[in-house]
Parts: C-alpha cells; structure tokens; sequence
C-alpha cells in the first residue's frame, strides 16, 4: 500500500459521518465521545484562557457566544463550563443545521442536567438547530462567534460563505479552530485514536479530517484578507477575524 500524501490538501476526501444515510448507532457514539477527544487534541482550554477569557473580561457586562457548527455540544459545553468556574456571566449557544447533530447535543446535555443539576455550576447551553444565515435572517448577534473542526469540512465557495457569515454574526472577533494538516499529526492520530475508535467513525473520520485539513500558509490563502492564521499550539490552526455585526 502506497503512503498517504499530504502535501496537498485532499478536497475530494468525503467523511462518513457526513453521509445523511450513515449508520445512526455510530455517529451517536461517534458525537458522544468527541467530548474526550476534543479535550485531548482541540486545545480549548488554552485558548479560551489566552484568548477568549481576555475578551469576555473586557466587556465587563454578560455575554453572548457562539459555537457554529457545534456538533455533539462538546465544545460549547466546555467553554461554558470554564467561563463559569471563572464567575464569568455568559448565555451560549450552540448551532448546528444537521439534526442528527442538533438532537445528539440536546440529548446529551439534557442527560448532564438530570445527573448533576448543570455541568458544574455551568449554565445551560441553548442548542439551535440552524446555520449562519437562517441566524442572521433572525437577528441574532453575538459578542464572539466560534468554530471547532468545521473549516475543513468546506469547499472553497463554502469556507468564504461560511466565515463571511460567522463575522457578520459577531459583533466583537471570530475565532475558527482547526487542525494543521502533517505527517506527525497524521501518524499520532492513527495510533492514539484505536482505544476509542471501536463502533465509531472516530479512526476513518479523523485520518480523512486531517488530509483535508489546511497548513497555516493555505488557510491564509484562502481566508484573504481581514483573517489573521495562527499555530496555538502543534498540529493546531486558529483563524481569527474582527466581527462585523
């Protein structure tokens, strides 16, 4: 078997879950266990402590937050629970236009509530079912508008609807998550998912996330001007951007 080539970003690659028709069982085991892998490899806790903390303390007054294309909630939760350990007053939400996703993250949230009366002393998070335009068409606005895994997915007319909507959404920044696309990456992955990986789409999914995934130079590139692509941390890239709502 030939290697993988990842000297190109391979946009034809097309993930499982994506699939409307894919197998149900796993793509709900799949959006549930996210939660580890995101708090292994997304690196939002450091973001949030050097990035979105900052800005939520300059408001000083209650804020709104964003997640887009939210998922099983994974992130928008976590974000939530960290902002509430800080006493840090914000209404989150999370939005997602596939259903699957949306009923995955509603569901999981409402089991944490039934469990521990909120995930820490964090608020809930309201879960839309919904993406950027049918927000903007509602009036919603919000202070930051984020993004985790989502850049990838996009072709090229796709990833500048996208981010254009998401600056139109905020009226503070933008900060779009994602992953740096390379060879170490690649291997790591392969080998540190197989625990978690059985009844799931995480091994395929996320081999085939990384191929399509972008190196700071060409997310860049392709954002144009007015984004700024930054490496957080190793096999991390952020995209940020003032908002324009």
């Amino acid at each position: 078997m030939s290697p993988v080539k990842l000297s190109v970003r391979d946009e034809q690659l097309r993930e499982l879950m994506d699939d409307p028709d894919c197998d149900p069982v796993r793509l709900e085991a799949t959006l549930r266990r996210f939660y580890l892998v995101n708090r292994l490899i997304s690196g939002w806790d450091q973001v949030y402590r050097r990035r979105l903390r900052p800005t939520l303390l300059r408001l000083d007054r209650p804020a709104r937050v964003l997640d887009l294309g939210s998922g099983g909630g994974d992130v928008v939760t976590r974000l939530a629970q960290l902002a509430a350990r800080d006493g840090l007053p914000v209404e989150w939400t999370g939005a997602d236009p596939d259903p699957r996703a949306h009923e995955a993250a509603q569901n999981t949230q409402d089991q944490r509530l039934q469990r521990a009366q909120g995930v820490e002393g964090a608020p809930p998070v309201r879960f839309l079912c919904a993406d950027a335009e049918a927000l903007l068409a509602a009036g919603e606005r919000f202070d930051v508008v984020v993004s985790n895994h989502v850049l990838h997915h996009l072709d090229a007319p796709g990833l500048l609807d996208f981010t254009e909507a998401s600056r139109r959404l905020s009226t503070g920044t933008v900060l779009h998550s994602d992953i740096a696309r390379g060879r170490l990456a690649y291997s790591l992955y392969s080998l540190g998912i197989t625990p978690l990986a059985p009844g799931t789409f995480l091994r395929t999914d996320g081999l085939r996330s990384i191929r399509r995934s972008y190196r700071r130079e060409e997310l860049a590139a392709a954002l144009g001007t007015g984004w700024t692509v930054s490496t957080p941390a190793r096999f991390r890239l952020i995209a940020e951007a003032p908002g324009l709502g």
